[in-house]
Order: structure tokens, then C-alpha cells, then sequence
């Protein structure tokens, strides 16, 4: 096992059964994907409509054009929401220390969104800072297509520490036609035709009471998507190679260390990969952050995003927005969980100079060279060889020196793009249908920029 995702098996097993036994019976070769239908583009969206949608709130008019109790929108380098006057005080009772604490709070509730793609998956994911004494939640609601409301959602209970609250994600969330998955909004019966066709965000900050300290929250949105059922997707053309200088780390370096955080490090494949691009971009955690790690442990910043990662209801690391909002926590940072639809949509990024993690599963002989099977692993891509194939800083490696590998570029794509795949024992599972996290810094350049707003994210 080289990740800890085993709810992500859950979650895709569900939506495969969900869509009726005809997928299960298509041979591969008949399930491959359609081309995106085209479409306009727009503001902070992809440029064709297409099978994924991205809406992200980060400029002082996006906080102004919200709904508000007790919060306010902050104008400066980068705009936030914070604080103002709380709206009132909460009971909050940790599930997972049963602590009872009383909490000032103040909201925030975004316009309704139409996203360009009816969706059967949303997954939200934020930028923010919470000092010691505060914390913030974040829930979703909608419509369906047939005009029926989705109740609200959450989405995420997160602290940048683990003093006060534990990060978690919130289990047993269902209206019966709906179930979030840990992170993921997901449609149950994606057959029938249900969508969601719109969508409100809620944010709601935390603080002790007559602290005066405040959450600040740079970015917030989600990722709206429609991928079609596929075992297989049409082959791309390689484009430009080039390679990125990525730090490397292996996950197993760390087995054994801190069993508290899903085992060890051999379910870190997450953190670890976060761990590795927060270094690219110059940011790592102080020797003061850093104090609380055994001093004979090696590469103790892979123990600290391990940690601070940690969602303790999903018991695991994996959580895609908790690392997200981990690497966006570090100075003048961003990042956004989504879909890409293409790997020339990655090339692109890596030809720019962003590096992307990616999600995928496969049984072991359908990676060449990865010498493993996965229900769910992430992995840093790092740059594309003279012939297209992909190289990755793989953390599932026995140690550093062997953490970077070159993967055959249609094998790669095709495990990292489909969204149904047979495992060893023959049974229909589930794949990511392209997710990553994308992490950038405040300041890209205008080719940075550029892709990133070609790829839909607006930077």
C-alpha cells in the first residue's frame, strides 16, 4: 500500500456500481473518452467549457460581492477576508477529543455559482493562515438540475496547527442523492442524469472569544466536474521536454515514524510530495517549526507536513485540500486542487516552470518501472524526456537517490486520466480522471500566469 486513500477505493467503488453494470461489461477499447465539446471561455474558467470548472474567490471585489455576518474583506497585496465584528458565539465539541469550547465566529457566503459543467463532483479547496485561538469551516451547498436544493455541506473543519481544534473532514453527510466523500462532492447515481448545476460556498471563521485574533482566507472556490465513465483516453502528442529541479523524498525513508499519522511514512505519499514542491518554491518550515521532530529522523519536514496534513477522521494524510491548504499556509503561497484534462495541459505547467502532484491507481505491471500497485497514490511530476515520456519525483521510491523515475508517457497518461480501471482480481474500481494539487507562488510570471489561466485556474 503506497498511499492512504483507501476511501478514495470507497468512493470510486460506489460511483461504479452507481453507474449500472453496461460500464463493467465494455471492453476497454470501448469506453475511451469523447474530445471536450467546445466552448467559451471565461474568467478564471478553462478556455472550451469542456468536462471540468474551476471558480476561485481571491480579489477584494470577489470578498465585497459575498454575503457577510460579522466578517470583512482586507485590501492590500493580497486580499482576504477576516473578522470584523462577530456575528455571535458557537459550542464547538472536537469529535476527536471531546473537548467542548465556546467560539466567536463571523461568515462569509459566496454568490451563486453556475459552473460551465453540470457536475457530479465538486471539491472545494482554500488559501489561509489561522494563528493559535482560531480555525475556519467550510461547507457547500446548490441546486440540482431539477431545481431541488442541496443541503449544506461540510466541506472541511481546518487549522494551519492541531492545538486547538483537529483538522478533520465530517463523515455521514448525505441527502440520498448526494454523499460527500471525505473531500469530494460526489452525485451517487451519475446515470440517472442528476447534476449539480449550481453551488454556494460558506465560510465561517473561527476565534476565542474577545482574542481580537482573526483566520485570514486569500483564496477559497472549487473544481466542478463531468468526467465521462473511460477505461482508456486518446493518446496525446509530446510536446517540448524539459525537466524541473525538484527536491526529492521518499515517503519510506519515514516507516515507522510517527505511527499517529496514518501509520507512518508508509501511507505518506501526500505530504510528501507537498513537502517537495514548498521546497521548490523556497519555503520549508523553520528549525523552530521543525523542534518537535526526533532529531535522528531524517528529512524531519516530511514529518512535519505529515502532520500538518493530518485529517483525523479520515485517519490519513491524503486528504487533497488539507495539503493544499497546507502548502498554501507557507509565505506568499498558492494552491488549488482541480482536474487537468490533458497531459499537454501538464506539459504546458512544467514547460512554464510548475510542477504538478498528481493522483492515480493501478495494478502493479501497468506502470513500467513503478514495481508496485496502488488504490490511490500521489506522486510529483517533474518534467517530460526528449520522447515525451513523464518523469516523476515517485515518494513510493526506497530512499532519496531513488525518488526520481521516468514513466512511460502512455501508460502514465492513460492510469493518471481514465476513470475506470480493473484491479487485480478482475472487479471494476475506480480512477482519479486527472486530479492534482497546483501550487504556485503569489507572484508567477506572465507565462505562468498565462497557462495557469489556460489550465482554468485563475492566479
Amino acid at each position: 500500500m503506497t498511499s492512504s486513500t483507501p476511501r478514495r477505493t470507497v468512493l470510486t467503488a460506489a460511483l461504479a456500481a452507481a453507474a449500472g453494470t453496461a460500464a463493467a461489461a465494455a471492453p476497454a477499447s470501448a469506453a475511451t473518452a469523447p474530445a471536450p465539446a467546445p466552448g467559451a471561455g471565461g474568467h478564471g474558467h478553462a478556455p472550451a467549457a469542456g468536462l471540468v470548472d474551476n471558480r476561485f474567490w481571491s480579489s477584494y471585489t470577489d470578498w465585497r460581492c459575498g454575503s457577510v455576518a460579522g466578517a470583512k474583506a482586507v485590501a492590500g497585496h493580497r486580499p482576504g477576508l477576516v473578522i470584523g465584528t462577530p456575528a455571535g458565539r458557537t459550542d464547538y465539541t472536537d469529535p476527536h477529543t471531546g473537548r467542548t469550547s465556546v467560539w466567536e465566529y463571523a461568515s462569509w457566503t459566496s454568490p451563486r455559482y453556475t459552473p460551465t459543467v453540470p457536475a457530479t463532483e465538486v471539491i472545494a479547496s482554500w488559501n489561509a493562515h489561522t494563528p493559535p485561538g482560531t480555525w475556519l469551516q467550510v461547507e457547500l451547498s446548490g441546486e440540482y438540475g431539477d431545481g431541488t436544493a442541496i443541503p449544506w455541506y461540510v466541506m472541511g473543519r481546518w487549522a494551519s496547527g492541531d492545538g486547538d481544534i483537529r483538522r478533520t473532514s465530517v463523515d455521514d453527510q448525505t441527502d440520498g442523492r448526494s454523499t460527500i466523500w471525505t473531500d469530494t462532492f460526489a452525485i451517487d447515481d451519475p446515470a440517472s442524469g442528476l447534476r449539480l448545476t449550481s453551488y454556494r460556498l460558506r465560510l465561517t471563521l473561527h476565534r476565542a472569544p474577545g482574542s481580537g485574533l482573526t483566520p485570514t482566507v486569500w483564496r477559497l472556490g472549487a473544481m466542478a466536474s463531468d468526467i465521462p465513465d473511460r477505461f482508456t483516453v486518446p493518446a496525446s502528442e509530446p510536446g517540448a521536454s524539459r525537466e524541473l529541479l525538484v527536491p526529492r523524498y521518499s515517503q519510506n525513508t519515514h516507516v515507522g515514524q510517527y505511527p499517529e499519522y496514518d501509520n507512518g511514512g508508509e501511507a505518506w505519499c501526500s505530504p510528501t510530495s507537498s513537502e517537495m514542491i514548498v521546497e521548490y518554491w523556497g519555503r520549508r518550515p523553520s528549525p523552530e517549526e521543525l523542534a518537535w521532530v526526533n532529531p535522528d529522523f531524517a528529512d524531519p519536514q516530511v514529518c512535519h507536513a505529515a502532520r500538518f496534513t493530518y485529517d483525523y477522521q479520515y485517519a490519513g494524510c491524503g486528504n487533497w485540500p488539507f495539503n493544499a491548504a497546507y502548502a498554501a499556509a507557507y509565505p506568499d503561497m498558492n494552491a488549488v486542487v482541480t482536474r487537468l484534462r490533458s497531459l499537454t495541459e501538464l506539459e504546458a505547467l512544467i514547460r512554464v516552470g510548475i510542477p504538478a502532484i498528481t493522483s492515480q491507481s493501478f495494478v502493479k505491471g501497468e506502470l513500467t518501472g513503478a514495481g508496485y500497485g496502488t488504490s490511490g497514490h500521489l506522486m510529483t511530476v517533474i518534467g517530460f524526456t526528449p520522447d515525451g515520456d513523464v518523469i516523476a519525483n515517485d515518494p513510493a521510491s526506497p530512499d532519496n537517490q531513488a525518488v526520481r523515475r521516468v514513466y512511460l508517457r502512455r501508460e502514465w497518461e492513460n492510469i493518471w486520466l481514465r476513470t475506470k480501471r480493473y484491479d487485480a482480481n478482475g472487479k471494476v474500481r475506480g480512477g482519479t480522471g486527472g486530479v492534482c494539487y497546483l501550487y504556485w507562488p503569489d507572484r508567477p510570471t506572465a507565462a505562468q500566469r498565462r497557462v495557469l489561466g489556460e489550465s482554468g485556474v485563475r492566479a
